[in-house]
């Protein structure tokens, strides 16, 4: 009887003292600390009143390569914009599967160059695909000069036959008072009128088809060539546009298809 209560005592003392023991251990908790890096993993230590943080080294991003930058941007295109402005791009064009082009740069298909072209159309006559985006200079002998063109989007497309009534360098642009209207209600607010000058959108030069208001014209967005993007007009690269202009008289049949 006398080892049994030894026994039940000796266990009930050593239960409380370690209760105790481990009161006073957790008494004050040490502090959690968490890394301060973002990009590092979630670190939690536990350490006394002096522990630091565990940071591991940010690694240096890798620089993609440049066809997966341009994946990358193909797909961003894909997804609904917001046009800013009335010379932003057209987020779809129907007949374009080819890839779009990145602001700055130009597809090389669409830079001048003399290309094989059977036509029954004589020297000197204009022809512009405005489905595939190029403007055909008819040389003769089965040949023409090809440069790229940004056309009508969405809803301005037009075909039909012309001559170049006037031509101009620099030319001032006063918006139709319809492209006036129509903006208005987007929120984009165009001048009554703009002075010729590198920042006009009908860029260096511009001739004038019939008694439309449609013209062959130089750009101040030149990415925009090889897109749908225009109110009808057919625009160029200022420095191809200029070389045309000087290529073309007045009275040049244009023929738009």
């Amino acid at each position: 009887m006398k080892k049994t209560l030894f026994l039940a005592f000796g266990l009930a003392a050593a239960f409380f003292s370690t209760a105790a023991l481990a009161q006073d251990r957790y008494r004050e908790r040490p502090p959690v600390v968490v890394s301060p890096d973002l990009a590092a993993p979630w670190v939690m230590q536990l350490a006394g009143p002096n522990g630091r943080p565990v940071v591991y080294p940010r690694q240096a991003a890798q620089p993609r390569p440049v066809y997966q930058q341009r994946e990358a941007y193909q797909q961003r295109e894909q997804q609904p914009m917001v046009r800013r402005g009335i010379f932003d791009r057209s987020p779809a064009e129907p007949v374009a599967m080819r890839p779009q082009p990145i602001r700055g740069q130009i597809e090389p298909q669409f830079l001048p160059q003399t290309v094989a072209y059977d036509s029954k159309e004589k020297a000197g006559t204009i022809v512009i695909d405005t489905n595939n985006r190029f403007l055909y200079l008819v040389m003769g002998s089965g040949q023409a000069r090809r440069y790229g063109v940004g056309v009508g989007k969405p809803g301005f497309e037009w075909a039909g036959e012309h001559r170049v009534t006037r031509k101009s360098e620099w030319p001032d642009w006063t918006p139709p008072s319809e492209m006036i209207q129509r903006e208005a209600v987007k929120g984009h607010y165009l001048p009554a009128r703009m002075d010729g000058g590198p920042e006009n959108p009908l860029g260096a030069r511009a001739m004038y088809l019939g008694s439309t208001l449609y013209r062959i014209h130089g750009t101040n967005a030149p990415w925009s060539i090889g897109s749908a993007v225009s109110s009808g007009c057919i625009r160029m690269r200022n420095e191809d546009v200029t070389d045309l202009y000087e290529r073309v008289n007045i009275g040049t049949k244009v023929i738009v298809m």
